[in-house]
């Protein structure tokens, strides 16, 4: 896998002395991804659980790991303040798991972002993972990946994790799963991934996975359909979601005619993507899909 995550990839952990920033790390450690310290501001000088060092500052950490990723477990109130500081100390790679950001702050993130080379995935999003290298960044279930050559790209985290199994399920594996997350404003949107997965020598299909709210999935269909020559399946979560009800994510809420399900669906078939009703059909479609290509050479 030659994007994003490499077998150089090290990663930091903001927020590594709470909660769910120990308890992931743990996870991550277990299923083989290199980290090489945390940031507490505070606690600079101890050692996370006698195993990694803690720093007060993300620069201070870069300077002295190497590092060139970092995840936050950082509560709402200071996630903007932390992505900031990681995209200020030039971190390739900042990945937010944080979920509940208010809006204002995003937009300040997005500004600050304006000209600097970091690339942000996230907020309120899973993650993403390289199973083939062992590494995974976020809080998914690592046990349900195998590598492959399926690229899965998704707005929902648990509906990720469906598409995942179904595929490791069929015995295809990924060659890389992506969360974009389903905030309002993120850093990285469908058409950043699916444009990596096209140049992906090692990813033969693409699972994407959107639902109701916003135009990301529209704007999508556009890319696919002028420049994509790999195969696309899709699913739309929210079809029966009623007008002006949000469904799960802060950025899903249809508004009027805009954001509905059956837009989005209509926009992605155009585009020539194929759709499916379920997320446990989304495996099997893509296996027929490569079969066929197979077949006809």
């Amino acid at each position: 896998m030659a994007f994003w995550l490499t077998r150089e990839t090290r990663l930091l952990v903001q927020g590594i002395t709470g909660g769910a920033g120990s308890f992931h790390t743990r996870q991550m450690l277990e299923y083989g991804t290199r980290i090489v310290g945390g940031i507490t501001p505070g606690k600079g000088g101890q050692k996370w659980e006698g195993r990694l060092p803690i720093f007060d500052t993300v620069e201070g950490a870069v300077r002295e790991t190497g590092a060139n990723a970092t995840v936050l477990f950082v509560p709402p109130a200071h996630a903007a303040d932390s992505m900031m500081e990681a995209i200020e100390a030039g971190v390739p790679l900042v990945v937010a798991i944080t979920e509940g950001i208010p809006i204002l702050d995003m937009v300040r993130v997005k500004r600050f972002m304006e000209g600097r080379p970091s690339r942000l995935l996230g907020p309120n999003c899973p993650g993403l993972i390289a199973p083939g290298l062992s590494c995974k960044i976020g809080i998914m279930p690592g046990f349900i990946h195998r590598p492959g050559r399926v690229g899965v790209v998704s707005r929902s985290g648990t509906l990720t994790y469906e598409a995942v199994y179904s595929l490791t399920e069929l015995g295809m594996g990924q060659s890389m799963a992506i969360g974009i997350g389903g905030d309002p404003l993120n850093g990285t949107n469908f058409v950043d991934v699916l444009e990596a997965f096209e140049a992906d020598e090692e990813t033969d299909a693409i699972i994407m996975i959107g639902e109701i709210g916003g135009n990301a999935e529209e704007v999508a269909a556009d890319y696919i359909r002028q420049k994509c020559s790999k195969p696309v399946v899709g699913f739309i979560a929210g079809m029966s979601a009623p007008p002006g009800k949000r469904m799960g994510h802060a950025g899903a809420i249809v508004s009027g005619s805009q954001g509905t399900a059956a837009e989005k669906v209509v926009a992605l078939k155009a585009a020539g993507v194929v759709m499916v009703d379920s997320p446990m059909e989304l495996g099997v479609r893509v296996k027929k899909l490569l079969d066929k290509r197979a077949e006809e050479g």
